[in-house]
């Protein structure tokens, strides 16, 4: 039997880190950027980046529903708590600012 592609094996992986974030929603954006440099915007952003190298079109609104499983105004309307809500994707003092692709600058 063959293996699968990579890329076929690197995509199974994200979409089971989305059902992860889905399944745990009392994570907040905050929580991901301080403890692992990147949460759920990051996410989408990268998304987006990935889509214009395939030279397809996906916009950010776009994007961040499809990582939070719903637009991301409801999300932030049902899950988003307390000083988490101030957020605005500033990312914590220490940590590597992104490229505007999103990605992390070396």
């Amino acid at each position: 039997m063959t293996p699968p592609p990579q890329e076929a094996i690197e995509a199974a992986v994200f979409r089971r880190l989305l059902e992860h974030l889905n399944d745990n929603k009392d994570v907040q954006n905050i929580d991901l950027m301080n403890l692992a440099g990147f949460c759920r915007n990051c996410l989408a952003k990268w998304y987006v980046a990935a889509a214009e190298e395939r030279e397809t079109s996906v916009n950010y609104e776009e994007a961040r529903e499809r990582v939070y499983g719903m637009p991301y105004s409801e999300w932030k309307r049902r899950f988003q708590t307390g000083d988490h809500i101030a957020l605005n994707q500033e990312p914590p003092a220490g940590s590597k600012p992104a490229d505007s692709a999103g990605r992390p600058e070396a």
